[in-house]
């Protein structure tokens, strides 16, 4: 019946009306109306209470009891709640389900209120505007972009909160804003209410327009940055940028209520100053996910060796957004060469273990969140910094270099919070014990009063024991009657007649005196005085910490700058890598090239590497070979290679000479996509439609297999037009890999293709892939070898073979005599098969000279017939 009228009570529209409810719900109501579409935690003592919908809603997801609290205009109301220690763990759960919560605080005096306590929303918790350490993956971003488009331009703006990284970028609208969007792959995007930037279904948060009005995103800006002008962040060349940049930091300040000081400033990049890559590629190149949908065997995951959040988060920023500069590249080279010199890396890598992610705990003091253990942290990051900076004094790298500057000790604050903060002190202020008694005078007498109340306790029990001769009388404490003394039922005869009964026990009376309850009073008065003594203090310390956000902020950056570079040395060793070089000159030249994923997925690391030379001659690779041969493995790895000398990493290849690169493009394997309503062919003809539409003759582009998903001849022309475009419209640094044996001619029929082919030999009725890059194009398919290594059945295969060889015999009866055609499978005739199956299958010493005479005999008959 409970749930019945709960249920009801859903139902039943919630009346607006202020009179038909309590005072309490009418403050709930007027709250819950400037928060419709959010999750409202509204604070009762040591719950988050929830009220009608959001109950019943919260109550579903979060699978906690709905229950019912009173009346209110005449039905009962809905209720579910959270215990307050708990509601981080419930954040993340509605968080992760991209859902919004407004948390409510009591703000006002209980003892003072006449009415309802005064409460009020603190901040509003969004899944792009996370700043609590356990909500946030520590080794990733945790972004909020807004987009503002006008005619064929975007400007893209980017925060995560959690750090104050601040970015802002202008993008073409056609393919680049979603291909941008795609790489920064924020956890929130928001949108004017007038503007549909995404035609794909991509979800955003509509904002009023008026949040990207340009005089109102330029006083914003300015406030932010303490500033009359922006021209020294450059935000009057990227207009559209700043809008969205405005109406992010609006937005933000909305849901926190804060004018984040963290944020100091904009930095603007270009998308045409990174080496760009489509989700297709991204994927392809498994940058952060395997094939198999899981992070492990990611390239990140081989190559993300660093010693600290922070400088993990870079280090995937840099691979998910290489950069063309070769100013900056090499910049980053030299600093990696210099660190393997004398295995400086190691004693960097030493120091950096202490390092805490410094950047969060610097949004946190910021917003005055802080807990004690933040704090603590960054005392011990500080405390690395000398030792750090003797290390690398002395480098001839200009980057790291610059990085010293910005490492550059700060004992002001260290020895501050050395002087103000326990070692160990506990995970929050709330109940105190986080400040040296030192620290503070006035906190240190109260508590030396509460030390020394023990004391007291005990001489007054002695003195009571003594006046009243009850030796089992004891002086006790507890949360409900405070202090009181405590006779055992048989002694009451000794209790005096200034003892006041407080309560009554099974086997006891307990009882108070006046003298009693004055040193309650004090006591719980010196206690109660030192927590808000304490708080207080706390807060003044973040208010004064918040001053020196801006040079300890560059001094985290540095320290994951320098934590990457340090990887990138550390993985050169472990993973073979070299450094590659830079060249001006159009090309890519590669010697024993490894895949590093594969590489590492190898027993015992036996992976065979292979060269490649594309230049200003030749600047198509048609390859063939069979399946499993590893083509895909081989082009895969020219890309990745290709990718990490853009981040600054060395590479797996002895020699790797790279020329300019705008775009890599690939075009990987293909399955349906249901959700989009696309099949097999259709995802591989948009796939390649891109590339051809928007790759140049500084792109490099790889393709595996294209035509698929048709018939033969159709597949073969697109496959044929495709490679023809690449190589003489285009002119790209292409790789493209085919089934389609009829290519290889391309070769003869245009300048600058090269057929290449993996390897491989027979063995029996098998097959041996030898996974080495030869010239020259396949001699054949394999394609029933490798079926038969799958596990198809034998009769299956034979009848292939047969099958095959009277195909080909009238393809090749029907084609042009007088021009050269690649056979799919050497023409062996069926009946010679037959003999060679027959021969194998006989085991010679078993045979008597007898069965050895009718078995060549059976063997003429098989060549005759």
């Amino acid at each position: 019946m409970k749930q019945e009228a709960l249920i009801k009570a859903l139902e039943t529209h919630i009346d607006t009306d202020s009179s038909a409810h309590t005072p309490m719900m009418k403050q709930y109501l007027a709250i819950k109306n400037d928060y419709p579409d959010t999750f409202l935690f509204y604070r009762m003592g040591d719950f988050y209470e929830m009220f009608y919908e959001d109950a019943q809603k919260a109550s579903e997801l979060l699978d906690i009891t709905l229950t019912a609290r009173g009346q209110s205009a005449g039905s009962p109301i809905p209720m579910a709640g959270i215990p307050a220690h708990s509601v981080d763990q419930y954040l993340e759960r509605l968080v992760r389900m991209n859902l919004s919560v407004a948390i409510c605080e009591q703000v006002g005096d209980p003892g003072k209120s006449k009415g309802p306590v005064e409460r009020k929303v603190i901040r509003v918790v969004t899944p792009g505007t996370l700043i609590e350490e356990n909500l946030l993956e520590d080794r990733k971003e945790n972004l909020t972009a807004s987009v503002f488009v006008s005619g064929n331009r975007a400007g893209i703006a980017t925060l995560e909160i959690s750090s104050g990284r601040f970015v802002g970028y202008e993008v073409d609208t056609e393919g680049m804003l979603l291909n941008a969007i795609r790489r920064i792959n924020p956890a929130e995007i928001l949108a004017s209410d007038d503007q549909t930037p995404f035609q794909d279904g991509t979800q955003v948060r509509e904002v009023p327009s008026w949040y990207y009005d340009p005089a109102r995103t330029e006083s914003v800006l300015c406030d932010l940055f303490q500033t009359k002008f922006l021209d020294a962040f450059g935000c009057s060349q990227y207009p559209l940028a700043t809008r969205a940049a405005g109406a992010l930091i609006l937005y933000v300040q909305d849901l926190h209520g804060s004018i984040l000081p963290h944020v100091s400033g904009i930095r603007y990049t270009q998308e045409s100053s990174l080496l760009s890559m489509d989700e297709v590629t991204r994927m392809n190149l498994e940058i952060e996910i395997g094939h198999d949908g899981k992070s492990h065997n990611s390239l990140i995951r081989i190559f993300d060796g660093c010693s600290t959040s922070m400088g993990a988060r870079m280090l995937r920023r840099w691979f998910n957004s290489p950069v063309t500069d070769r100013t900056e590249l090499r910049s980053r080279h030299d600093a990696v060469d210099w660190l393997l010199e004398d295995h400086v890396f190691e004693r960097i890598d030493v120091s950096l273990k202490p390092v805490a992610d410094i950047e969060r705990i610097l949004s946190r003091i910021s917003m005055k969140t802080a807990r004690p253990r933040d704090l603590i942290g960054l005392r011990n990051t500080l405390e690395v910094l000398p030792d750090l900076c003797r290390t690398v004094e002395g480098s001839c790298s200009s980057l790291i270099k610059s990085l010293q500057q910005d490492l550059a000790p700060r004992p002001d604050i260290f020895e501050l919070l050395k002087q103000a903060i326990l070692d160990e002190p506990p995970s929050t202020i709330r109940e105190g014990g986080v400040l040296r008694d030192e620290y503070d005078r006035e906190l240190g007498e109260l508590r030396h009063l509460q030390k020394e109340s023990g004391d007291l306790l005990l001489e007054m029990e002695a003195r009571e024991r003594h006046d009243t001769g009850v030796t089992a009388l004891r002086i006790r404490y507890n949360r409900v009657h405070g202090y009181y003394i405590e006779v055992p039922r048989s002694r009451q005869g000794g209790v005096p007649d200034h003892y006041v009964r407080r309560q009554t026990i099974k086997n006891a009376e307990r009882y108070v005196t006046e003298e009693l309850k004055e040193f309650e009073d004090r006591i719980l008065g010196a206690k109660g005085k030192a927590l808000n003594r304490e708080k207080w203090l706390y807060d003044q310390l973040l208010e004064e910490l918040i001053p020196h956000i801006g040079p300890v902020m560059l001094c985290a950056r540095a320290l994951a700058c320098l934590d990457v570079l340090a990887n990138f040395a550390k993985k050169a060793g472990t993973l073979n890598l070299s450094r590659p070089e830079l060249v001006e000159e159009s090309r890519i030249e590669i010697v024993d090239g490894r895949h590093p994923v594969v590489e590492q997925m190898i027993p015992e690391k036996r992976f065979i590497s292979n060269s490649t030379l594309l230049d200003d001659e030749i600047r198509m690779q048609l390859i063939t070979g069979p399946n499993m041969g590893g083509k895909s493995t081989y082009m895969r790895q020219i890309a990745i290679i290709a990718l990490l000398a853009h981040t600054g990493c060395f590479v797996p290849a002895k020699v790797a000479r790279i020329g300019f690169i705008d775009r890599i493009f690939t075009r990987i394997g293909a399955a349906d996509d249901l959700a989009g309503g696309r099949s097999t062919f259709m995802v591989e003809m948009t796939e390649m439609a891109n590339i051809l539409r928007n790759a140049s003759e500084n792109s490099l582009v790889i393709v595996d297999e294209i035509g698929r998903g048709t018939s033969t001849f159709d597949g073969l022309a697109l496959a044929w037009s495709c490679a023809r475009d690449l190589s003489e419209r285009i002119g790209s640094l292409t790789f493209f890999s085919t089934h389609y044996f009829e290519l290889t001619g391309l070769a003869n029929d245009l300048l600058g293709v090269r057929n290449v082919h993996l390897d491989a030999v027979e063995h029996g009725n098998g097959i041996v892939f030898m996974y080495s890059v030869k010239d020259g194009p396949a001699s054949q398919s394999y394609g029933l070898q490798v079926a038969r290594l799958a596990g198809m059945p034998d009769h299956v295969i034979e009848d292939s073979r047969l099958k095959l060889y009277s195909m080909e015999e009238d393809y090749v009866e029907a084609a042009d005599k007088d021009r050269d055609q690649t056979r799919l499978l050497p023409s062996t005739p069926p009946e010679e098969r037959d003999v060679i199956s027959r021969i194998q299958s006989i085991t010679v010493d078993d045979l008597s000279p007898r069965q050895a005479l009718d078995l060549v005999y059976e063997l003429r008959k098989l060549l005759s017939d």
